[in-house]
């Protein structure tokens, strides 16, 4: 198994930018996963979008998965830095899936991110630390994604947080949680 971080944060707080510092310090050749689909209809995030891509070095290879991140794990070459951005971007594009696939969904990625021989860098936003959602797509939306942030920080190498213009890591601050019984 390779190394495995994950990188979380509240919006805008540099979260991919510290994910990219960590794939350039890795020494490999990086795969760039955009779990993000464009939409030219949409300007705003056309901008965002070509803001990461403005960050990236030009020898990163780029991979848009907007879907399949399990299959793509499973396909990386060893020797390879894969950087996934970002892990509530892809929770989003699989929101319609009912409980009983996404169950699956979930721990068929967990079983291969722990098979993976690659490094791997997860990039993931923190959604529950305000309000709980009105509506129910915003309450499984952030139900999802934080429990699939437990769940894989649970078996990474290092987690950190990122906020307030640092990267704290969680690994050497914390102390790690028993597994979640539900």
């Amino acid at each position: 198994m390779g190394k495995v971080i994950l990188v979380t944060g509240p919006a805008r707080s540099g979260k991919s930018e510290w994910a990219e510092t960590l794939a350039m310090q890795s020494g490999k050749a990086v795969v760039y996963v955009a779990t993000a689909a464009e939409d030219p209809a949409d300007e705003e995030w056309q901008k965002r979008i070509q803001q990461h891509q403005k960050r990236r070095p030009l020898e990163w290879s780029t991979l848009c998965v907007s879907v399949e991140l399990t299959a793509t794990l499973a396909e990386v070459k060893p020797n390879t830095c894969l950087l996934v951005d970002s892990l509530g971007t892809w929770v989003a594009n699989l929101l319609e899936q009912d409980e009983i696939s996404w169950e699956k969904t979930i721990a068929e990625f967990l079983e291969t991110v722990q098979l993976v021989a690659a490094d791997m860098l997860f990039v993931a936003e923190e959604v529950g630390w305000g309000v709980v959602p009105a509506y129910a797509t915003g309450r499984k939306f952030r139900d999802r994604l934080g429990s699939l942030v437990r769940q894989l920080g649970a078996i990474c190498d290092t987690v950190y947080l990122v906020t307030g213009g640092h990267a704290l890591n969680l690994s050497t601050l914390g102390s790690p949680l028993p597994p979640s019984r539900g």
